[in-house]
């Protein structure tokens, strides 16, 4: 038999008419079949579907609009979508209403004139084969978001294990976190760190990009910032060699802003370094508030940079913030409804304790764009110490 794939069926219940169609195509290069009746027809394509249907509309029994109306509503996707070309002998709109309107893709008005008959069976043929190919890139585009999917998956559980899962106890103070990422995987990231001389290191970076290229970057910040704290105390040594070794590997190809704090949780004292991030943030107890910037570009851009430290104390009931600027992002071109400004104002409007600062933040930035996914990634630490710890 030959291929159905290069197979028109030939149905039409005037064996004159089958026997001239079949032989008009055979000497043009089609492998044709035939069936006399609507009900035969029917069970030669659900048994092999052929590439194409020359079928007449006026047959005995089953005529060809019910036979194309039983095979566009087959639970078989090869056999719903065949394509068909009506044969009817009578001309007129109403026929050629009457055609479409039963399901089929084209038709040819009776007495058959072989050039047009050839033109229109090329044409559907060709239609097919784009619908084919189409149908198979859709396929192999559903594969990928599958694979892309389970590469996402398990990106994101590597990334959860490196995001500290609860804030470190440290007496007097209270630390929260947040991350909040736009997909699975996102390119914020932070940690903290016990240094040589006690002190804790808080820090947080932002990478260029998200999703599984940005969690690479985010994974390396995170063995950096180890790395460099193994053999250094001072944050702006920490900063220097974090941002030596990333340009290093990287060149200047990729790049993140990151900040960190150096805190002695016994006197209150710390240390911040920025490069191209955010500016720290401090809520004093007494209302007012403090504004900490970088001064020095994110890490990887230039060959060596310099980094410089600014001291700050923290006395009862202070908090400092760190965050990405995910937590002032929007999305869709919607207005900003939270400014580094306007977020240092509601450091202190927000009542309770740190980990609720943090969600009410979150909240409000989130409903500065649409629905409840951030535009940009999300993280933040707040650290405050208590009111008594003076």
């Amino acid at each position: 038999m030959v291929s159905a794939q290069k197979t028109i069926l030939v149905v039409d219940d005037d064996s004159v008419t089958r026997r001239l169609l079949v032989r008009t195509l055979a000497a043009v290069g089609y492998a044709c079949e035939e069936s006399e009746n609507g009900a035969e027809a029917l069970v030669r394509v659900r048994n092999d579907a052929p590439a194409l249907l020359l079928l007449d509309y006026d047959m005995p029994g089953l005529n060809g609009a019910e036979v194309l109306k039983k095979m566009r509503t087959d639970p078989t996707p090869g056999v719903a979508q065949i394509p068909t070309i009506m044969l009817t002998g009578h001309g007129g709109e109403d026929s050629e209403v009457l055609c479409l309107e039963a399901g089929a893709d084209d038709f040819v008005t009776k007495p058959i004139y072989p050039a047009v008959l050839r033109a229109r069976i090329e044409t559907q043929l060709r239609l097919r084969s784009m619908r084919d190919q189409l149908l198979k890139q859709n396929e192999e585009l559903e594969a990928w978001r599958q694979n892309l999917e389970q590469d996402l998956a398990a990106a994101r559980l590597t990334q959860q294990s490196l995001i500290p899962p609860k804030p470190p106890t440290l007496p007097g103070w209270e630390v929260a976190a947040l991350y909040r990422p736009v997909i699975q995987v996102g390119g914020d990231i932070y940690g903290w760190l016990r240094l040589r001389d006690g002190r804790i290191l808080f820090w947080i970076a932002d990478a260029t990009g998200h999703g599984a290229a940005a969690a690479l970057l985010t994974t390396l910040a995170k063995l950096l910032f180890h790395h460099a704290s193994v053999e250094n105390d001072a944050p702006a040594e920490i900063m220097r060699v974090v941002d030596r070794d990333f340009h290093s590997m990287l060149g200047a190809r990729c790049f993140m802003t990151a900040m960190c704090v150096a805190l002695n949780p016994k006197t209150g004292a710390a240390s911040i370094v920025g490069a191209g991030h955010p500016p720290l943030l401090v809520a004093r107890f007494n209302g007012k508030t403090e504004s900490i910037a970088s001064s020095s570009p994110p890490l990887g851009l230039v060959t060596r940079s310099s980094f410089t430290e600014t001291p700050l104390q923290l006395i009862g009931g202070d908090l400092f913030l760190l965050y990405t600027d995910g937590l002032y992002g929007s999305a869709n071109g919607a207005p900003r409804r939270l400014t580094p400004g306007s977020l240092a104002k509601r450091l202190h409007s927000t009542s309770g304790s740190a980990e609720s600062l943090l969600r009410r933040l979150c909240q409000e930035a989130l409903t500065s764009g649409k629905g409840d996914s951030p535009a940009d990634d999300i993280a933040a630490l707040a650290v405050r110490r208590h009111p008594e710890g003076n």
